[in-house]
């Protein structure tokens, strides 16, 4: 079978969480089906180039990603439309050529677009299966209740009907979705009851990619991963800084945080002990090194590959309510959960300080992921939905 991947990400190399998940469905669709690639990448990374998906990807297109503006000209001109402003300012045609190109190049059995950004391009084509992957929808549904503001309130629950009524048009056209937890199911199909064929496939780590990682962990270092382009990281560490980290160093001076990914150019109060690394080439050594793991994150969906990855390498995870949403894995037996400044750094300081927790959060977070959250375990089942939706045809009631 030959299928058109579309790609938010440009996902090697996989240095975030959307990366990683796209190279690894890659490198299991790539062992069985002929795949070619059309994916945005980020020009602040540099040239997108296909080295390392050789022997994944038979073909690699890249179109450069611009990012949203909400000050440019054709972002306010979709405050006057249905369709979300984001979406509008940074549709491409850049990007809608190639992938026409593509399709008129050669007959493909399925197109999956990854994530919202790449649904535009799909449905811009009627005549193969669609599937969505990772259809998401809990960010933008869980921002306007938490606007303090009641004319903030009010933008976001308008930003978030354009978002459903976009949703609705999209899904006449999408064969079948995937979602990476339940409650991004229940989320979707709440808000779009005419969404079906919607599967839980959740983010998984490949462990023998881990398992030669290992690092003696510095004994007060904590570790937060995440790029600041995406406002729900920004909005975690600017909270964990301001609110948690003080009560970190007066029970522990010498305790220090870094911080990797994108800073986006948006700052955090000045503390002591706190370094942003920026992007770096590969996180696991600096994971694998840190006595404890954050995910102090305030909203969001979908499973956390932060959380996941830390559990892979063996270094516990202490994580909000939200942070740790998707995942069923139970409090002081997989990882620490505290939603309050106080009980969060408390938490913290008990991974620092108590060697007998530490290694047990260590062992369960470990097993969680070997037993739930392995693509070795999870591969086959996507696959078996990649070659049904094939077969359904490309109305959206085949195959029902």
């Amino acid at each position: 079978m030959r299928i058109l991947f579309l790609s938010r990400w440009f996902p090697y190399p996989a240095n975030n969480g959307s990366k990683l998940r796209i190279y690894n469905l890659l490198r299991g669709l790539g062992r069985v089906h002929v795949v070619d690639l059309v994916s945005f990448y980020d020009p602040g990374e540099g040239m997108a180039t296909a080295d390392g998906l050789q022997g994944i990807c038979q073909s690699v297109k890249a179109v450069a990603w611009r990012e949203f503006d909400p000050v440019s000209l054709s972002a306010l001109r979709g405050l006057f439309g249905s369709t979300p402003r984001s979406v509008v300012d940074t549709y491409s045609p850049e990007m809608s050529r190639v992938v026409q190109d593509a399709l008129a190049a050669r007959h493909y059995d399925l197109l999956i677009a990854s994530q919202i950004d790449m649904a535009p391009y799909a449905v811009e084509q009627a005549e193969i299966p669609i599937r969505w992957e990772e259809a998401e929808v809990g960010v933008y549904a869980q921002k306007a209740p938490g606007v303090p503001a009641w004319w903030g309130r009010r933008r976001q629950g308008f930003t978030w009907w354009k978002y459903r009524q976009y949703l609705h048009g999209l899904f006449r056209n999408i064969t079948a979705s995937t979602v990476v937890s339940e409650q991004e199911k229940k989320l979707l199909q709440s808000a779009v009851p005419e969404a079906h064929k919607v599967t839980v496939i959740p983010n998984c780590m490949q462990l023998q990619d881990y398992a030669g990682v290992t690092a003696v962990p510095d004994p007060g270092s904590l570790i937060y991963t995440g790029s600041f382009r995406y406002d729900v990281n920004y909005e975690a560490m600017l909270w964990f800084v301001r609110e948690v980290w003080p009560l970190i160093q007066t029970g522990q001076p010498q305790a220090a945080l870094t911080i990797t990914g994108d800073p986006a150019g948006k700052p955090l109060p000045t503390a002591k002990n706190v370094t942003q690394t920026g992007v770096v080439a590969d996180v696991r050594p600096l994971v694998a090194a840190a006595r404890v793991a954050l995910a102090p994150l305030q909203t969001g969906g979908g499973t956390r590959l932060k959380i996941l990855e830390a559990m892979a390498l063996r270094t516990p995870v202490v994580s909000t309510s939200k942070g740790a949403e998707g995942l069923d894995a139970q409090p002081g037996e997989h990882l620490l959960v505290a939603d309050g400044p106080r009980d969060f750094a408390d938490a913290v300081l008990r991974l620092l300080q108590v060697d007998d927790l530490h290694r047990r959060i260590a062992e369960g977070g470990y097993a969680l992921v070997s037993q739930k959250f392995n693509w070795d375990a999870v591969l086959p089942g996507f696959l078996r939905l990649v070659e049904d939706t094939a077969h359904a045809g490309n109305h959206p009631d085949s195959g029902r």
